[in-house]
């Protein structure tokens, strides 16, 4: 039952993150490395507080946009913020239903104010299949 399951077990723990000065170069590479969709951007001098997230679409639309190297540009130059981000404790539905509402694939996941984890519209997908029509509208909207 979707209402049941709980962020924390369904969520990535240990996201990949990247400072604010990052450049895009570095961003483009982790998310190459790890093959993976968008690395949560954190203050520099806090690395468990996102202020921001980069999806691999943000990296190439938006560093293209800024005519600069990828080298001179920098996360928080790039990067979606304010960050939208969900408690541990919430259930899927209500991820799904924020990620709904904001039109959002990716949500960093949070305990106390501090980042834990990253949940994806596929982890919700896979882990409540009976969600899999709501979440099929998120991956469908532009």
């Amino acid at each position: 039952m979707a209402s049941n399951m709980i962020v924390r077990d369904i969520m990535t723990k240990n996201p990949q993150i990247v400072r604010e000065d990052t450049n895009l170069h570095e961003v483009i590479a982790t998310l190459s490395k790890f093959d993976i969709g968008s690395v949560i951007v954190v203050q520099n001098d806090k690395p468990d507080k996102p202020v921001g997230i980069i999806t691999t679409r943000d990296a190439l639309v938006r560093g293209f946009e800024h005519g600069l190297p990828p080298s001179a540009i920098a996360a928080k130059m790039v990067a979606s913020s304010p960050v939208t981000t969900i408690d541990e404790q919430a259930t899927a539905e209500e991820a799904a239903n924020l990620m709904k509402r904001n039109r959002i694939k990716h949500l960093p996941v949070i305990s106390n104010d501090k980042l834990v984890g990253i949940l994806s519209d596929t982890d919700i997908m896979f882990a409540v299949p009976s969600m899999l029509s709501m979440m099929e509208e998120v991956c469908r909207q532009k």
